[in-house]
């Protein structure tokens, strides 16, 4: 335990983290009655050379044990590019504004627009394109559907 003890005090927790390059075959599938992930590594080297670069300031800092675990796909939180977006149905299942092709009533505003998240957590960007899309897009189709304003008021003259 003494030893267990002075690595605990003398040790730091860090998290690398890089860009996961969009690739055309990575891709969220369904195969017979299960949902899988058909996924390769696109920035392994520059990965690779940021570790590098991490131990070597670590072990400068003092530290000379480093221990590395790999988080691999199972551990992803933020599902990027799996809804590809644009104006053409054929190569893409939103539009522009997040909208669904081919399903009149439905707007994907979770990450899977995002062609990649920059190596950051997009939760903020999440979020500002909900804002985006409700106000630009769902607010305008249900007052045209509904024929009220989102205030409530009906559409028309005041």
């Amino acid at each position: 335990t003494v030893v267990a003890r002075f690595l605990t005090k003398h040790s730091v927790d860090l998290w690398a983290q890089s860009e996961d390059l969009a690739d055309h075959d990575n891709r969220v599938v369904v195969e017979g009655d299960r949902i899988g992930i058909r996924y390769h590594k696109t920035n392994a080297g520059a990965h690779e050379q940021l570790l590098r670069r991490i131990r070597t300031a670590l072990r400068r800092a003092g530290f000379p044990l480093i221990f590395v675990e790999r988080m691999g796909i199972a551990t992803n939180s933020h599902q990027c590019g799996t809804c590809r977006a644009g104006a053409d149905p054929r190569t893409s299942v939103l539009d522009p504004g997040c909208r669904m092709h081919d399903v009149e009533n439905l707007w994907v505003v979770d990450s899977s627009f995002m062609p990649s998240s920059a190596a950051m957590n997009p939760g903020l960007t999440i979020a500002a394109n909900a804002v985006r899309v409700t106000t630009q897009s769902v607010l305008p189709h249900l007052e045209q559907r509904d024929g009220r304003r989102s205030d409530g008021r009906a559409n028309g003259p005041s």
